[in-house]
């Protein structure tokens, strides 16, 4: 690299994000346990099962409106038509209806149409009379009547191992019949803050002394219906007490993660301790900003994330790689957020070497609707209240060194 360039020099020894993230994810291993939960408590879950419809959607044929069915061939030539009505169906009967030749049924949104019925008049169309009711427009057969299976049919896919079932996908195995599917089992997560200097908020600070934002935070993130938590909370710089407690998670979780610790510090134990309980570190350090000293690895079935402690590299870190190979591990499909397009309010001149993920505001859209960014700060790893303020990262690839006012680049929207 040649004198005077305002390269991160050490930059080419750290992986590059979308190398650390293949490689967290090739060894996140999914969870194979399954077990079988009624719908109801499913909500939130990950499906484990390919599901197929289990019945025709709909059912059976029915109306898309309130109005009257009739027969289309009943049905002279006009302009007027006059049918009498000779009954009413509603939704939930059952569809076994019969009227005479020449007349019409009452029917409301949902109710079974008569099998010998090939048309539905919306109410609005019709007059009502005291003989029955009057229409000029002549309907077409099939005319506002969902057919049996138009949506779905019987053994019709309807959504795929590994998805996370919110309302769409809940409502969709409802309306095919589950009342029970089969999950993977929840997570395992375990999280710990490491650090002699971290106070719960409430508590009084003494010299030196910080709230300890990342475990709030995290569990925030970790909020989840898929995710079983344990937080030890705090542990001191106390190698003997942090070995204890990382090896008591790696027996017991899936996902171990933990803020502060993992840089080249004589208080950074985690990389020393992680090795020493016979753990097998795959990452160290990556080329990006905030966020260069993160770890991962595995200790027999578990997999471990080590953030840094400042709480916008932790939170930064964790949503670029750490939360993907979580996703991964608990069997989720899951696909990373997409940057939009933005434009930059004001120029930038950066030091190039590592891909920078700034915290920025939308000061206001362009012409064709397209954000326009206001950066924040250029020092943040340790400002978390950017984070509150932000309206996401603006991502500065690895090798720019200046931006021009106006000029395009991907943008993460919180």
């Amino acid at each position: 690299m040649a004198d005077g360039c305002a390269c991160d020099r050490h930059a080419h020894m750290y992986l590059t994000v979308s190398d650390a993230l293949a490689r967290g994810l090739s060894v996140a291993d999914p969870i194979k346990e399954t077990e079988a939960v009624s719908l109801i408590d499913a909500i939130g879950r990950v499906l484990a099962q390919d599901c197929t419809s289990k019945v025709d959607m709909p059912a059976f044929d029915n109306s898309a409106m309130d109005g009257y069915a009739i027969r289309t061939a009943d049905l002279g030539n006009g302009p007027m038509f006059t049918l009498p009505v000779a009954g009413r169906i509603a939704a939930g009967d059952d569809g076994t209806h019969s009227a005479p030749v020449g007349t019409a049924l009452r029917i409301f949104t949902g109710a079974p149409v008569p099998s010998d019925f090939d048309a539905v008049l919306m109410q609005e169309d019709c007059e009502v009379t005291a003989d029955g009711i009057r229409f000029t427009r002549r309907p077409k057969p099939g005319q506002h009547i969902r057919r049996s299976g138009e949506d779905l049919k019987a053994g019709a896919p309807i959504l795929r191992q590994g998805c996370e079932i919110t309302a769409r996908e809940a409502a969709v195995l409802a309306s095919a019949g589950y009342g029970e599917v089969t999950l993977y089992r929840k997570l395992k997560v375990t999280i710990f803050s490491t650090g002699s200097e971290l106070r719960q908020p409430g508590e009084e600070l003494g010299p030196g002394q910080v709230y300890n934002s990342n475990r709030y935070m995290l569990r925030a993130l970790l909020g989840k219906p898929w995710i079983d938590l344990t937080d030890v909370g705090p542990v001191e710089d106390e190698p003997a007490l942090l070995e204890q407690v990382l090896r008591e998670a790696c027996e017991s979780a899936d996902l171990i993660i933990t803020t502060g610790g993992v840089s080249v510090g004589d208080e950074d134990h985690m990389p020393r301790l992680f090795a020493e309980i016979g753990g097998q570190t795959d990452v160290m350090k990556v080329a990006m900003k905030p966020g260069k000293p993160i770890m991962f690895g595995r200790r027999g079935d578990a997999l471990y994330v080590g953030l840094p402690g400042n709480p916008v590299s932790a939170y930064v870190t964790w949503q670029i790689i750490g939360s993907h190979m979580m996703a991964r591990r608990a069997g989720l499909h899951h696909t990373p957020q997409t940057p939009e397009n933005a434009v930059l309010a004001e120029p930038l001149e950066r030091r190039a070497g590592r891909q920078e993920y700034r915290p920025v505001v939308i000061e206001g859209v362009m012409p064709d609707g397209t954000p326009r960014l206001r950066l924040m700060a250029p020092s943040y790893s340790g400002r978390v209240a950017l984070l509150a303020q932000a309206d996401g990262l603006a991502v500065i690839p690895a090798e720019t060194e200046t931006l021009a006012m106006g000029q395009v680049l991907p943008f993460l929207r919180f």
